[in-house]
C-alpha cells in the first residue's frame, strides 16, 4: 500500500526497509523515494497519505532529505568527540548543521571559533544548575536546535530539562564510554580495569532520565589485555567513543533510526 501511494503519485522508490519485532507485534518500515516528478506538494503529502496511514494504523513520520536540522553540541574539557564531529561536518560528512557548542568549561573554546562555530560558556554547579540549563533551553528553542550531542560533557541533564526539550521536538544523544549496561555511571574504565574486562567498549545512546539507559542507537568494542592499563584502556576507548558516536549522529540525522520500549530499530 505504501509502495503504491508513491507509485500513483509519481514517485520513484529509492530504499526500501522493514522489520517486525514478532516478540512485541511491531512492524517497522522505512522508504526513501524521490520527488522528481511527485505530484503532490510538500505539505499535501501527509495529509494525502492519510486514508493508507489510518488502515493499517500507522504512526508516520516524513523527512525531507534537503531540510538540514540544527545540532548543538555539550561538552566539558575532552575534546575528541567534539573535533572529530565537528571535523566531519567541516568535510561534509554529516548532515545537519551546527548550531552552537556549549561547554562547562571553556577548554574548546578556541577550537570551536576558529571553525566559526558560537561557543557558549555554561559552567554548571549543583547551585547554578536549574538556572544554566533553562538558559541552554532559551537557546536551543531561539536556534531552533532538533538535535542536542553530549560529547563527553560528563553532566547529568535534569528530567525537567528533558522533559521540555522533548515537547519542542528535541532528542538528545549521548556517548557513554561503556559497553552498556556494563559498568554505567562516571568510571566505567577504572571499573573495567578492576574487573579485568577482555573488550571494552563505547555506546551512543538517547538521553533519558534513567541515567546511561536510553535507547541504544550504536555500540563497538576493542580488545584489551593483562598488561592494559587503565590509561591504555582509555585511549583505546577514545578512538570507539568518537566512531560510535558519529555512526549514531549520522544515522539519527539520516532518519534511520526508529526507538520504541527503551530500545531501537537503526535501518541500513
Amino acid at each position: 500500500s505504501v509502495a503504491d501511494f508513491i507509485a500513483q503519485n509519481g514517485g520513484n522508490i529509492i530504499h526500501a526497509e522493514q522489520h517486525t519485532d514478532q516478540e512485541v507485534g511491531i512492524f517497522f518500515q522505512r522508504v526513501e523515494f524521490s520527488l522528481g516528478g511527485f505530484n503532490l506538494e510538500r505539505e499535501k503529502i501527509l495529509p494525502a497519505f492519510g486514508e493508507v496511514s489510518k488502515k493499517f494504523k500507522m504512526n508516520v513520520s516524513l523527512k525531507f532529505s534537503d531540510e538540514n536540522p540544527k545540532v548543538a553540541i555539550l561538552c566539558t574539557k575532552e575534546g575528541h568527540c567534539l573535533y572529530d564531529l565537528l571535523g566531519r561536518w567541516h568535510r561534509g560528512e554529516l548532515d545537519g548543521t551546527p548550531a552552537f557548542v556549549v561547554g562547562n568549561h571553556t577548554d574548546l573554546k578556541n577550537y570551536t571559533e576558529s571553525l566559526d562555530i558560537p561557543f557558549h560558556h555554561l559552567p554548571v554547579s549543583k547551585e547554578t544548575k536549574p538556572e544554566q540549563e533553562d538558559k541552554l533551553l532559551k537557546l536551543l528553542e531561539a536556534a531552533g536546535v532538533e538535535l542536542v550531542v553530549m560529547a563527553r560533557y560528563m553532566q547529568i541533564l535534569s528530567a525537567d530539562f528533558l522533559g521540555k526539550f522533548k515537547k519542542q521536538g528535541g532528542q538528545i544523544i549521548n556517548i557513554h564510554h561503556s559497553f552498556l549496561p556494563a559498568f554505567p555511571g562516571a568510571s566505567p574504565y577504572k571499573q573495567a580495569h578492576e574487573r579485568g574486562v577482555k573488550i571494552v567498549g563505547a555506546t551512543a545512546h538517547y538521553a533519558t532520565a534513567e541515567l546511561d539507559d536510553g535507547p541504544i542507537i550504536s555500540q563497538d568494542v576493542v580488545r584489551v589485555g593483562h598488561r592494559d592499563s587503565v590509561a591504555d584502556l582509555i585511549r583505546k576507548g577514545r578512538d570507539l567513543e568518537m566512531v560510535v558516536l558519529a555512526d549514531a549522529v549520522r544515522a539519527h540525522l539520516e532518519h534511520r533510526v526508529l526507538d520504541y520500549n527503551n530500545k531501537t530499530v537503526v535501518f541500513s
